[in-house]
């Protein structure tokens, strides 16, 4: 009796209502945790979320990334995969299985990241965004550039140091982002856009100094790429130094090696270009002399050529008296050769005739019928 009185002043849950409780604590006691682990029996569905299993050596705790999160992973998740998670820990409670629901994810270690790099590179290389039929040639002479790029480093320095040299009298319009951490991407994004609603700006330099592989990977988000494909104005990548090589290389419609080596394509030495004005124009005078001078000649040539009006009319009245003549002559042979015909056939009918016959001396006489000659 004891025992059940007791039974019955406890608090007895269903399964349901228990399953929520440790659902409720866990949720509230991990909101947001970072997990390090490998990969393992990844699948991804029709529906597009992710599923998979996080491990060590000695744990394992199921994960999923949903469809909405899956889409801004930079790279493709493959089982054996070491990487990084952001999440927040739940309950799936249909079964009573806590998991990692994943927001974020990157691979671990400069060989993960070099995975993500190729895997990204050849996906929009099929989708064309490497073409080069779509990229668009850079001004010979822009009078406004943009740039994109940290205000404080070295780059822009060196992209101003190089264009004071060169040419002072460009304009140029700085759009300042973060090159390195985990907001650069997006800002870069940002600049680029912000730089397509200025007017008059001719072409973009989205610059960066050298660095490591993760020192530089903002420019090798898909984000970033997207973004310099979608810019009306023409972009020149120079980004790291010359051996350094990303997925905005691919996409820009030029690559420089260096910033400084931007500058120097986009603007040309205002020296170097004076002489060329110079000399251009020097060749600009000379054909021009000489074009006259030809068509002066020519014209002489016509003008020695073409006859005056009146030499031109007695041609031809020369030539009508000429026609006159053969035409006079030819009638009058023809009436000739036509008499003399005719007076043939004359003497021929003449000879043929018995009135001839009878002039020479010859008759006819007819015998009657009944009659004696």
């Amino acid at each position: 009796m004891d025992t059940e009185t007791g039974i019955n002043r406890r608090h007895i849950l269903t399964v349901s209502e228990l399953t929520s409780l440790i659902k409720s604590t866990l949720e509230g006691s991990f909101p947001d945790v970072w997990v390090e682990g490998e990969i393992y029996n990844l699948r991804i569905p029709s529906s597009g979320h992710v599923y998979f299993t996080i491990k060590d050596n000695s744990s394992q705790i199921r994960a999923v990334i949903f469809r909405s999160s899956a889409r801004t992973i930079r790279f493709i998740p493959k089982d054996g995969l070491h990487v990084l998670c952001r999440g927040r820990i739940t309950i799936y409670e249909f079964r009573g299985e806590y998991q990692l629901i994943v927001d974020y994810m990157e691979p671990m270690g400069v060989g993960a990241l070099l995975l993500a790099f190729e895997q990204l590179k050849k996906r929009l290389s099929e989708e064309g965004l490497f073409d080069e039929a779509r990229k668009r040639p850079i001004p010979i002479l822009p009078q406004k550039i943009g740039i994109v790029t940290s205000p404080t480093g070295a780059a822009i320095r060196d992209i101003l140091k190089v264009i004071e040299r060169r040419f002072a009298n460009v304009e140029i319009v700085i759009a300042p982002a973060l090159v390195q951490g985990e907001r650069a991407a997006p800002e870069i994004v940002d600049a680029i856009r912000e730089l397509n609603n200025i007017d008059n700006i001719e072409v973009i330099i989205l610059a960066r100094g050298g660095g490591g592989i993760e020192d530089l990977w903002p420019f090798n988000e898909e984000i970033v790429a997207r973004a310099i494909y979608n810019s009306k104005i023409p972009v020149i990548s120079a980004v790291g130094h010359e051996i350094d090589y990303t997925i905005a290389d691919f996409v820009a419609d030029l690559r420089a090696p260096t910033p400084s080596a931007a500058a120097e394509m986009v603007v040309k030495n205002k020296e170097d270009m004076q002489g060329l004005v110079r000399a251009l124009y020097s060749r600009l005078a000379y054909a021009r002399g000489t074009f006259f001078e030809k068509r002066r000649e020519r014209l002489k040539s016509l003008m020695q050529r073409v006859l005056s009006p009146e030499q031109e009319i007695n041609r031809y009245i020369q030539r009508l008296d000429d026609l006159d003549n053969r035409i006079t002559v030819g009638i009058k042979r023809t009436l000739r050769d036509r008499r003399l015909h005719v007076e043939g056939l004359i003497k021929l009918l003449d000879s043929l005739s018995p009135l001839s016959i009878l002039a020479r001396g010859y008759s006819i006489t007819y015998k009657l019928p009944s009659c004696s000659l």
